[in-house]
């Protein structure tokens, strides 16, 4: 009888399975790969990601991996440019941009040194419940065989198409339709620090990663996947050479080093996250376009939020587990909803208003509110409470 069995081992369930692990329970973690192996990611790792990675004790195992530190950011629309660096959270002023097989390896090393039980290639086909209709473990395939397992509580961290969430049936609380689509390469020898640049119907993003890459990324409004897709490597050039040309001279010449990949399929919904003992944490209960490059550190909250709320509840009265794992959606909504509704209006891809662009150029005349700017950039605070602060300073100046 474990106390909990995680489905999925990447960057929440990793997380979620060290935390509970560190706090002396018995954790199963289950998931479909093999580690290390790569997965579809924007690769960004915001400030408070990484201040988690921080509070964790594994910034310092990033940082040694290689993966360069993300010290200045630049953001250009219209005839705006911003450079600067978040304030940052909790000290940690840069962001990483790791590739996915370092990170996610990272992760799993450190769930299974605080003890919990790993199984690759394992695919969980069912729940088990009791005679209430209470989940209580899992069953699946693993090494060619059948296995069951029995919890106190299983948590779905298996991604967006999440098998645990099909089988508990867990429902929809909000969605919205499909707004990009995206499309990413690696190239050597390509100088960067983190770029966005925007135009109207296209997004583009640069940013440095492991062994010296640099990841350039491209966003398409979905209406154009069919065309985009029969001819993706044409077009990603194209839509950087148009948006970011500054860039694309820089690409002029090199090497990329992979093929080309990219993804029509970017949901935007929350899951209802609980249930009778069962939760979804990461992608699994909330996923959104990945235009914003929130996901990664939102993971990191979901495990960190769900394993504190749990904390003494794993194994006692199942009504106070229900409490607890209510809470649990409750802190997760009120803390990305706002992170969700500013990331659609990003995705849609608009023209830029005038108001935001004259607020924009005031901006990029002063350090300091540029340096705020990127905090709301990184998820740090929201345009609710960011922008009347911007405001008053604007009004002093």
């Amino acid at each position: 009888m474990f106390d909990a069995i995680v489905v999925g081992a990447r960057c929440a369930g990793s997380p979620v399975a060290m935390l509970l692990a560190r706090a002396g329970y018995r954790v199963l973690l289950l998931d479909r790969a093999a580690f290390p192996s790569d997965t579809l990611s924007t690769h960004l790792i915001h400030q408070p990601g990484v201040a988690a990675l921080a509070r964790w004790g594994l910034l310092e195992t990033l940082r040694a991996s290689g993966c360069p530190p993300l010290n200045r950011a630049v953001y250009e629309v219209a005839d705006v440019r911003l450079e600067g660096c978040a304030r940052g959270v909790e000290g940690q002023r840069a962001g990483y941009s790791p590739r996915r097989h370092v990170l996610d390896a990272i992760l799993v090393e450190a769930a299974t040194a605080a003890g919990a039980e790993l199984r690759e290639r394992c695919r969980v086909t069912g729940l088990l419940r009791d005679d209430t209709g209470r989940v209580v473990g899992v069953e699946g395939r693993h090494d060619g065989g059948y296995f069951s397992e029995r919890a106190h509580l299983v948590i779905g961290a298996d991604g967006m198409r999440s098998a645990v969430a099909r089988l508990a049936q867990a429902p929809y609380t909000l969605r919205h339709p499909k707004l990009t689509c995206a499309y990413y390469s690696y190239w050597a020898d390509v100088p960067a620090a983190l770029e966005l640049y925007e135009k109207t119907g296209s997004w583009v993003a640069a940013v440095p990663t492991h062994d010296g890459a640099t990841l350039v990324l491209t966003y398409f409004p979905q209406s154009r996947f069919g065309e985009v897709r029969v001819a993706a490597d044409r077009a990603h050039l194209d839509q950087v050479r148009i948006t970011a040309p500054v860039l694309y001279e820089r690409l002029r010449g090199k090497e990329r080093l992979e093929r080309l990949r990219g993804t029509g399929d970017q949901e935007n919904f929350f899951r209802r996250a609980t249930g009778p003992g069962w939760a979804l944490a990461g992608d699994a209960g909330h996923h959104k376009d990945s235009i914003t490059a929130r996901g990664i550190s939102d993971a990191f909250f979901q495990a960190e939020t769900l394993a504190t709320r749990l904390g003494g509840r794993l194994g006692g009265d199942p009504a106070l587990l229900d409490r607890a794992l209510t809470r649990y959606e409750e802190d997760r909504d009120g803390a990305l909803v706002p992170g969700y509704e500013s990331t659609l209006t990003v995705a849609r891809l608009a023209p830029p208003h005038d108001q935001r662009l004259s607020l924009l150029r005031a901006v990029q005349a002063d350090p300091e509110l540029t340096s705020i700017y990127f905090d709301l950039v990184a998820g740090i605070g929201t345009t609710s409470d960011l922008y009347p602060l911007l405001l008053e300073r604007l009004a002093v100046v």
